[in-house]
């Protein structure tokens, strides 16, 4: 990792399975314990998901930093 060398308290990975993919994420800490979702997709399913994680950091990066950066001249 680069800048921040901290450790994440979260894993994913992504591996094909037949027609589509396997998703995995793995949360270090959740209510004390550690926990594993696996999401097997089809196609589909896989870019709506995509999609749908894109739209959520873009969602968060826009309530991080509202708006852009003033350049000093």
């Amino acid at each position: 990792m680069s800048g921040d060398q901290r450790e994440r308290d979260w894993t994913l990975s992504v591996v094909p399975a037949g027609d589509g993919v396997q998703v995995e994420l793995g949360l270090a800490d959740l209510g004390g314990k550690p926990v594993t979702a696996i999401l097997t997709l089809d196609r589909r399913d896989a870019r709506l998901f995509a999609r749908a994680l894109l739209a959520a950091a873009g969602d968060a990066a826009e309530r991080t930093f509202p708006r852009p950066p003033v350049e000093k001249r």
